[in-house]
């Protein structure tokens, strides 16, 4: 069942569940594409293919907003709004301990060692790597849970799980990143919360909001919605 955010003749927001890939790998398993191409096909009584365009991506234990184009004109448009920085992206994320500072700026420079699926940070300026950069304020607290908002400015893979791992604040289950355990559902407690962007044809600024998931961990921070 497809968790429909915002829709029209070129747009597409949904709120992807965590363990649902957004495009196929080479696991072959179901994706986000696949889910919603099969959605607008039932839904409209389409023949044939049906258009979608992936235009940007969250990992496969990540939760939240993402923006899927139905025509190849919204696609081209909104991969230049994404390209160009013109997004507004705000995530949430609980992570395992308190930041030592309540609220700041984060930039380091990241690798992406695809051999591995895994990302280093480093502080300090590295010629190959891509500078990376995210705001993050503390939200929330429950017992030895704490709730940050997150904006990213840059769209690196894995860029919140490594950076604010890198300040010794990994993000609940994610084994990859300093978690010591995962979650029932094998998910990370990482949530694509919002985003903003102009409409690729309209040219009016839409801003989208996604549920929390209803997995246990988010529980303690309903309110916060």
């Amino acid at each position: 069942m497809l968790d429909v955010l915002f829709e029209d003749n070129h747009v597409l927001v949904v709120n992807k569940p965590a363990g649902l890939l957004v495009h196929g790998d080479e696991t072959g398993d179901e994706c986000m594409a696949d889910v919603a191409k099969a959605y607008i096909k039932e839904k409209y009584n389409k023949p044939g293919n049906v258009y979608i365009g992936i235009v940007h991506r969250l990992d496969r234990p990540v939760s939240g907003v993402v923006v899927l184009a139905k025509t190849s004109k919204a696609l081209t448009r909104l991969n230049e709004l994404f390209r160009s920085k013109k997004t507004v992206k705000t995530y949430w994320a609980v992570v395992l301990n308190r930041p030592a500072i309540p609220e700041q700026t984060l930039v380091h420079w990241l690798i992406k060692d695809s051999s591995r699926n895994v990302t280093k940070a480093y502080a300090r300026e590295n010629q190959n790597g891509l500078r990376s950069e995210l705001s993050y304020r503390l939200v929330g607290q429950y017992d030895n849970l704490y709730l940050l908002e997150v904006n990213p400015v840059t769209g690196r893979p894995h860029q919140i799980r490594v950076q604010l791992a890198s300040m010794n604040c990994p993000i609940a289950g994610d084994l990859r990143y300093g978690a010591s355990k995962p979650l029932p559902d094998k998910s990370i407690a990482l949530h694509a919360r919002s985003l903003q962007f102009e409409h690729p044809t309209l040219k009016t600024m839409i801003t989208v909001t996604a549920p929390l998931p209803a997995a246990p961990i988010w529980k303690p921070f309903v309110n916060e919605q």
